[in-house]
């Protein structure tokens, strides 16, 4: 029998659907990428992948061979990232807006944005909940069309598992997509 925490350290459903949709031929973001388990996931798609957070510790003992691993704050004074560029770009649990706009910016034409993490009225089911980390309602779709991205999927909903929370939820491309989304989804 699994734990409800094991869901925690699998890559969500989200990531496992879209990810596919990502290019091949580039370098795959995982922003605030936490204990890796996007990263490890994306490794396994055959992605080159830069895993960046602040601490590194439990993703850089992974050795894995497509992993590059950089310590960074994600919100000094500076943005750490500026000239990178990425075929792909995931988030998932987190959100700092004075940065949000900067990552449009280092998609590569054809490349895709898989964003998740909380949103308004996740309060009532335990953290996040400041205001300054939960998505207004919209708040993502308004950011696609803002940034001239094209909305692949987008949820905002209430879920259950892992753990009850209200979550927002994008897909988009930057310019034409490459490819097709996948039709099936075996979670």
């Amino acid at each position: 029998m699994s734990h409800p925490h094991d869901s925690l350290s699998l890559p969500s459903n989200w990531v496992r659907r879209y990810a596919p949709f990502i290019p091949k031929n580039g370098l795959v973001l995982d922003l605030a990428c936490g204990s890796g388990r996007h990263t490890t996931f994306l490794a396994q798609l055959g992605y080159q992948v830069m895993a960046v957070d602040q601490d590194i510790g439990t993703i850089s003992q992974n050795h894995l061979p497509t992993v590059t691993a950089r310590a960074m704050n994600l919100e000094g004074e500076d943005w750490p990232l500026d000239g990178e560029r990425f075929s792909g770009i995931v988030v998932t649990n987190y959100l700092y807006r004075p940065y949000l706009d900067r990552l449009p910016e280092m998609l590569e034409e054809g490349g895709v944005l898989i964003y998740e993490t909380f949103a308004q009225g996740n309060a009532q089911f335990g953290k996040p909940s400041n205001p300054n980390f939960l998505l207004k309602p919209g708040e993502l779709l308004a950011f696609a069309h803002n940034q001239g991205l094209k909305v692949l999927a987008y949820e905002d909903i209430y879920e259950e598992v892992p753990k009850p929370a209200m979550v927002q939820r994008i897909c988009t491309v930057k310019g034409e997509q490459k490819g097709r989304i996948p039709l099936q989804f075996h979670g």
